[in-house]
């Protein structure tokens, strides 16, 4: 066998190459031979057949164009309502945290610091400010204090103002009648004369609405008071002891959508945006029944006699329909419906049935013009190759016989000496031996020698899997034994002070891996201090754990030495630090509860927030975080108080509940852990972390759990007789 360059000669390649050439002319010219005898019968069926061929063509041309018409509107209508959902979900975010902010605020005012607050000044027109306004006939003097408390809030609307460049502003209304809100045209607030405009929130329809339902609302299209601009307006009520303290709220410029919607009609196709009434909010249609009316002239479209619309709107309200052929006075269209879960509204896309039907009325012409020109042509050729065919054939069927059985006979034999020795290899002897017979000079050679090479690695690859497999039974010893190190370092017996009934507390760690580096701690400091510690180090396995116990017992040693929370991160962070050569670091929680009163001394070392339950119910405390611990030498550490009360509790946790994921990227998140939680808020701390667990258990399933997952809780009971 001789190779040059790219030509191999006198190969196996060569003699399969000349065998695959010979049977492929001589097929070829039996096809052909074949295919001009049939010729003449087949001829006699093509004007039978043309006609069922055409009409199979424009069915199944149909069905492809309506399915390209169905998933094209099905993925861009759900992209468009998914886009404008987003928009409405942020607006409805940013009122929760206003919300959030002013009850906290206005539930405890004497607490709270007056800020400062000022009239528009036309001079700053551009730039974002707080701004106050007040209604025909309120003195200012004598809401003054209430309106400082309000001002608060100035900073926190001006950076959500920024959060979204179609938000137009950002606002507070108090019952007794001053309105503070941030936008950046403080000019829009001054008739052309340079008299402020007047403005009562008390009449708008969003502070209405708000007060009337007494929770979070959106309002139908408006116009904006200031600017005239079409926009929604998304508000909350703010209720102290039952009484109305406040509406808070936010409001977005609509013009970027209906310029969008207004874009759309191209092509015999536009999408409509459908409001929770079933009115038509924004449409590229100036006639017929998607045209854009005012609320009191608008129907209701789900209400309308045509029952193919009315129904489609009707379901498209709770959730996405298939795409449906509706029948309107202009034609028939292919219709699909999104609803926008956050607002209430729908959005609504349409195609006209006829502009997909165009391509496959061209296809069956050009098929046919094409059908009968081949028919002619084939005709005239089958009537001079007759006769030359026959003769033919019968010439290369012979020679194909003959070329077949020399070549085959030549190739095959060496290949099927070597498949029977294969076949006789065994455990006991696994080695393919090399024999004279198979050096033929070509890829057959090649072969055995290949083969015979790799039975040999194959033996002793099996020796080395042997010898690797015990090694892997020595590892997997030593890290059962790690576990059991680290789970020992951790208090396991419970109850952990059956002597004190002030308190009772329940923990679990179940690592990812054999070991991990999640870690819990508690213990008494004296008589009337109990320490608790939740915290997490970076990264898993042997080298987690290492750090963590390192961790672990410089906390516990600067605990007991009576120092502060804060004191006791900035010691331990200072004693990582000073020879962190790994770089790792540990998130932590650490809390001393003064057990006689129910106070707790915490800080926040970049640890998840934690969790307390009072009032009979679980919510999340967001408390100050600082810097991880072993993260930068020299940091403090600040510390803050909670007061428990008798029969509250504190629930530390570290990310793994949270973050503990199904189907790759679903995580379990806060609002399924607060849940999990409160379905057991009146139990035993035990009761509620297994309730917590069953929870995670339960929505990952059978999915790998890749991060350690920690859990405490901790019941004040009080001061016992």
């Amino acid at each position: 066998m001789k190779k040059i360059r790219n030509l191999v000669i006198g190969g196996i390649e060569n003699k399969v190459f000349n065998l695959i050439l010979a049977t492929v002319f001589l097929t070829a010219a039996a096809f052909m031979a074949g295919f001009l005898y049939q010729s003449g019968m087949l001829a006699d069926l093509n004007e039978d057949t043309n006609e069922r061929q055409l009409e199979s063509i424009s069915e199944i041309t149909g069905n492809v164009m309506d399915q390209v018409v169905t998933q094209s509107m099905d993925q861009l209508t759900d992209k468009e309502a998914e886009l404008s959902d987003e928009l409405f979900g942020g607006l409805k975010n940013r009122v929760e945290m206003l919300g959030d902010y002013a009850g906290k605020l206005f539930s405890d005012p004497d607490n709270a610091p007056r800020a400062a607050y000022a009239q528009p000044d036309p001079a700053r027109n551009g730039e974002v400010t707080a701004q106050l306004i007040l209604a025909d006939g309120v003195e200012e003097d004598a809401i003054a204090d209430k309106i400082a408390v309000a001002a608060n809030m100035s900073d926190m609307m001006i950076s959500l103002f920024g959060a979204s460049a179609e938000t137009n502003s950002c606002f507070v209304a108090l019952p007794e009648g001053a309105f503070l809100v941030t936008d950046d045209r403080s000019l829009s607030k001054y008739n052309s004369d340079g008299t402020m405009v007047s403005y009562d929130p008390r009449t708008r329809p969003w502070y209405q609405m708000a007060v009337e339902a007494g929770k979070l609302i959106f309002t139908d299209v408006e116009v904006d008071a200031f600017t005239g601009d079409i926009g929604i307006v998304c508000a909350m009520p703010i209720y102290v002891d039952g009484e109305l303290a406040a509406v808070v709220g936010s409001d977005l410029f609509l013009t970027s959508m209906q310029d969008k919607v207004q874009a759309s009609e191209k092509n015999g196709g536009f999408y409509c945006v459908i409001n929770h009434n079933g009115h038509v909010v924004f449409s590229p249609k100036t006639e017929g029944p998607f045209k854009v009316l005012h609320s009191a002239e608008a129907a209701d479209l789900r209400a309308s006699s045509n029952t193919e619309l009315a129904a489609l709107v009707k379901d498209a309200a709770t959730k996405k329909t298939d795409v449906r052929l509706v029948t309107m006075e202009d034609g028939v269209y292919y219709m699909i419906g999104v609803p926008m879960e956050t607002v209430g509204w729908t959005m609504l896309a349409a195609f006209k049935q006829d502009l997909a039907a165009q391509p496959v009325a061209l296809l069956r012409d050009n098929y046919q013009i094409i059908q009968d020109d081949a028919a002619l042509t084939y005709l005239e050729k089958f009537n001079r190759s007759r006769t030359t065919v026959m003769v033919l054939l019968l010439f290369v069927t012979i020679l194909m016989l003959a070329v077949a059985l020399l070549l085959g006979k030549r190739i095959v034999q060496p290949l099927n000496n070597i498949t029977r020795q294969i076949a006789s290899l065994s455990e006991e002897n696994l080695e393919f031996t090399m024999r004279n017979e198979y050096r033929t000079g070509d890829e057959i050679e090649v072969l055995a020698e290949s083969f015979a090479k790799l039975s040999h690695k194959t033996v002793l690859y099996l020796d080395k899997v042997k010898t690797v497999t015990a090694e892997k039974e020595r590892i997997s010893t030593e890290l059962q034994m790690a576990n059991q190190i680290q789970e020992s370092m951790l208090p396991s017996i419970f109850p952990a002070f059956p002597e004190r009934k002030e308190f009772d507390i329940y923990a679990v760690m179940d690592p990812a891996r054999e070991v991990g580096g999640d870690f819990y701690d508690f213990f008494l400091i004296d008589e009337d201090h109990l320490c608790v510690v939740m915290a997490d180090v970076s990264g898993k396995g042997v080298p987690a754990a290492l750090f963590m116990m390192i961790s672990k017992i410089i906390l516990q040693s600067c605990a007991m030495l009576g120092r502060s929370a804060g004191e006791i991160l900035t010691k331990t962070n200072e004693a990582l630090c000073s020879n962190n050569k790994m770089e790792m670091f540990v998130t932590v929680w650490l809390g001393i509860l003064e057990i006689s009163t129910g106070k707790i001394t915490a800080a926040n070392a970049g640890h998840e927030y934690p969790v307390v339950m009072q009032n009979g119910k679980f919510e999340i405390l967001k408390d100050k975080h600082g810097l991880v611990l072993g993260g930068l030498d020299g940091v403090k550490y600040r510390e803050y108080d909670m007061q428990l009360k008798p029969g509250d509790k504190l629930f530390l946790y570290t990310d793994g509940v949270v973050e503990a994921t199904r189907n790759k990227n679903e995580l379990f998140g806060m609002e399924r852990m607060l849940e999990a939680l409160n379905k057991k808020a009146d139990d035993r701390p035990y009761e509620i972390l297994r309730s917590v667990r069953v929870a995670v258990d339960h929505f990952v399933g059978t999915d790998e759990q890749f991060d350690d997952l920690t859990m405490l809780c901790l019941e004040y009971r009080g001061p016992q007789e």
